[in-house]
């Protein structure tokens, strides 16, 4: 990839900036139209927000009640779309609102019902009203003392860091150039178009002029530090909005039915959803003042979650019950109106194109990748006066596609690659044992993230390429030295190298676990 970069003659359709969800859904948009497409992240794919959603593919139940049909409608869509296209990521996952007041089970049937028929063919299933001896039977971790009953409604569960991993792959089987640790410093112009980015190569220090007939600002929450090297005195386009999540053990919602309470006390909603034999617990929403990569969850969010997740379960969870904590920020695109808190800016995508010619997407969410994605692209396309093309994403298999995957297998996330990493793990000595065998990581995976999933740090492979800092952060810091080991002989580094690695690492897990 780097040595594409360094062609001196090369010259791009597109260059990507931001290797996130809407960064990689542009690239794979761009490179199946035929745009010779370039996609830059300054530190790894989906290191920022796109790593660390509630892992939900949704069509958005709070945005139904807001009233907000069109963006509903989409998301429904796309929702089945991502299923269709990537079944070893995207699940069908049953939800249940427990309904502590007489009304709440025909209220919430009847609005879940119009969401089903919103979906169409799509659709995941039907919402049913449950009697509350059939929702414990479900759920027996939930409060009984006045419990009336419970509503069971379908959506999507899936793992966003991997699904960013296989669009990466499926990206560059398209002809497109990807490279993780490229960060964007400045653009240049040529009579007032901007038609260069200068980036630097975080590992190797190396700088870089690249050109392209049309620049993506795709960078997330860091949109507007893009949008300033191209006009210093822009408006800011993003606000930054905060959500945390706490990881469980099973025992605290042991079944396959996630909880939804549909009203907590700051407004949003609370879900514990089943992932990777574990429950996320969340989320939350705190506006904030800038966007950084490594967020710190805040202890008036931790305390919120333990507070409300504790109300409705039988068990209240403490927090030494809590395995990982981790914070995310949503780019959430700012209203021009003020005065609209965090938690009522639309979700829907908005797409700018400066006097210069650089074109920006922000706002959004997974479930909506691809369709932002399309969107973009055309505009995009206009903009660069780049042959007009139609889309083709809509039916594209994902990278790892396989069906039928069998959910309680750990590596069932790799679907189709999956084999290809037991055969590694036959092959070459040491690599088929346990990296931890608490959360059923092979020493191959560790290997296989190298070769073939651009893994370049400790981070990367137990962050992302595996998801094991989310789900015990303190056994994750066991792996780190391995895993630094494995990394250090794949990639040529001494061992020097490797304690660096270990180092940071335990630092980082630090924050992700709860003194």
């Amino acid at each position: 990839m780097i040595r594409e970069i360094e062609k001196l003659d090369q010259k791009w359709d597109v260059i990507i900036v931001g290797g996130g969800a809407s960064g990689l859904g542009a690239a794979i948009e761009s490179a199946t139209r035929g745009y010779k497409t370039l996609l830059l992240e300054q530190d790894d794919f989906a290191k920022g927000t796109s790593s660390r959603s509630t892992k939900l593919v949704h069509g958005g139940v709070r945005y139904l009640a807001q009233g907000n049909i069109s963006l509903v409608l989409e998301a429904l869509r796309e929702r089945g779309l991502m299923k269709q296209n990537a079944p070893h990521l995207v699940k069908d996952q049953s939800f249940i609102i427990p309904n502590y007041t007489w009304w709440g089970t025909p209220y919430y049937t009847l609005g879940l019902t119009m969401y089903d028929l919103m979906a169409g063919k799509l659709s995941y299933g039907r919402s049913l009203p449950f009697s509350k001896k059939r929702t414990l039977k479900y759920i027996p971790t939930l409060q009984e003392k006045n419990l009336c009953g419970g509503v069971v409604y379908h959506d999507g569960q899936f793992d966003d860091a991997r699904l960013a991993v296989n669009l990466c792959q499926t990206f560059v089987e398209n002809g497109g150039v990807a490279v993780n640790y490229m960060k964007g410093d400045g653009l240049k112009k040529f009579n007032g178009k901007v038609n260069s980015v200068l980036v630097t190569d975080m590992e190797s220090g190396s700088r870089y002029t690249l050109e392209a007939k049309v620049i993506l600002n795709a960078t997330g929450v860091f949109v507007d530090e893009i949008i300033k090297m191209d006009e210093p005195k822009a408006r800011d386009i993003v606000k930054v909005s905060q959500g945390v999540h706490l990881v469980l053990d099973k025992e605290f919602v042991p079944g396959d039915h996630a909880i939804m309470i549909p009203k907590t006390s700051d407004g949003r909603v609370l879900f514990a959803v089943p992932w990777h034999g574990k429950v996320v617990v969340g989320t939350t929403d705190v506006q904030k003042d800038s966007a950084e990569l490594e967020p710190r969850a805040l202890e008036e969010e931790i305390n919120f979650i333990l507070e409300t997740a504790g109300r409705f379960l039988t068990k209240p969870p403490k927090r030494s019950d809590v395995r990982s904590v981790f914070a995310g920020l949503r780019p959430l695109a700012a209203p021009s109106g003020e005065g609209k808190r965090t938690k009522e800016i639309s979700r829907g995508h908005k797409i700018v194109v400066s006097k210069s010619g650089m074109v920006t997407i922000t706002g959004g969410k997974w479930t909506t990748y691809r369709q932002m994605a399309e969107d973009v692209i055309d505009t995009v396309a206009k903009t660069g006066k780049l042959p007009e093309k139609k889309s083709i994403t809509r039916d594209l298999k994902i990278h790892g596609y396989k069906n039928g995957v069998d959910l309680k297998n750990p590596m069932s996330f790799y679907g189709s690659d999956e084999e290809k990493i037991l055969n590694l793990a036959k092959k070459e000595t040491g690599l088929n044992q346990y990296l931890s065998e608490k959360l059923k990581v092979i020493n191959a995976q560790v290997v296989w993230g190298a070769r073939h999933e651009m893994a370049r740090t400790v981070e990367d492979i137990l962050s992302r390429r595996t998801r094991c800092l989310l789900l015990d952060a303190k056994e994750s810091v066991l792996m780190a030295p391995k895993v630094a080991e494995l990394l250090a002989k794949e990639l040529g580094y001494d061992k020097q190298w490797e304690e660096d690695q270990v180092k940071k690492y335990s630092e980082l897990a630090s924050r992700y676990i709860l003194q």
